[in-house]
């Protein structure tokens, strides 16, 4: 398994660090720890400026590679060792999102571990743009990691769907490796308006979830709420859930719960993974 961990050396990255270490216990891994320097900062300002190779060596490149190192003994000493897995450290200078495509590509990576910072204030976009830049750009599965959210044993997986895409078995393979790893429970959660039913199409995709993931414990949940957000944030609550699994295809019902501005009663940004299957 090849695993992908951005870092910008915040707590809130470290933290999605030990996450991964933990969620990926039992399986092979090969964990790309990955700053990169973003081009972007270093071209701001009135006059065009593209620093000499000698000079994007010593201002960033060096400090670069002195902190990864740091950072892999941070993680080796906080962590039990693991003979299964195994930290590389890569340094980029290079726009954000083409380093991750380059190296997802490059070193066959199959999951993207990142985390992300809960709002402090209400204007802001739950998700840190690098993160959503991310999800929503880069074709790779991506486990989302909030500040506060620590590593529990996954017992319970809420699975938001509006019925509306049929999806390919390839994508839903991430998912059912959880749910055989860990006995998961699977909850597939559905938001409706009131006195609405679903149409032929939406139940025939029902029906398709039902048949695929039929062998694992699953349940269907019917919410009637006008906002997608609230429902999910009233179930999680209930039940208790330990990470929520989206499909990036459906990027319109998902943006609903990830990406809206009002986060007053939203609390399973700050606490409950997410985790983003692609194509």
């Amino acid at each position: 398994m090849n695993v992908l961990l951005p870092t910008d050396f915040s707590e809130n990255a470290k933290n999605a660090i030990s996450y991964a270490i933990d969620f990926f216990e039992s399986r092979e891994c090969n964990f790309y720890v990955l700053h990169v320097n973003r081009i972007e900062g270093m071209v701001a300002g009135v006059e065009p400026y593209m620093p000499t190779e000698e000079v994007i060596e010593a201002v960033y490149t060096k400090p670069s590679r002195t902190k990864l190192r740091q950072l892999l003994k941070e993680i080796s000493a906080n962590n039990r060792p693991n003979k299964k897995h195994r930290f590389y450290a890569l340094t980029d200078n290079d726009f954000f999102l083409e380093s991750i495509r380059k190296y997802v590509d490059e070193k066959k990576i199959e999951t993207i571990v990142m985390g992300t910072k809960g709002a402090s204030g209400l204007r802001e976009y739950i998700i840190g743009s690098n993160t959503g830049d991310v999800i929503t750009k880069v074709k790779c599965t991506t486990l989302v990691v909030p500040e506060h959210a620590k590593y529990s044993r996954l017992k319970e997986i809420a699975f938001p769907s509006d019925f509306n895409l049929s999806y390919d078995i390839n994508i839903l393979q991430p998912l059912t490796e959880i749910l055989k790893n860990f006995e998961s429970k699977l909850r597939i959660v559905h938001i409706h308006k009131r006195d609405t039913q679903l149409n032929t199409e939406q139940n025939n995709n029902k029906e398709l979830l039902n048949d695929y993931f039929e062998e694992f414990n699953l349940t269907f949940h019917f919410l009637t709420n006008k906002k997608v957000e609230d429902a999910i944030q009233c179930f999680v609550e209930s039940r208790a859930v330990d990470m929520i699994v989206m499909v990036a295809k459906n990027l319109n019902y998902f943006q609903n719960i990830l990406f809206h501005t009002k986060v007053e009663k939203i609390t399973y940004h700050t606490d409950i993974p997410f985790l983003v299957l692609h194509e």
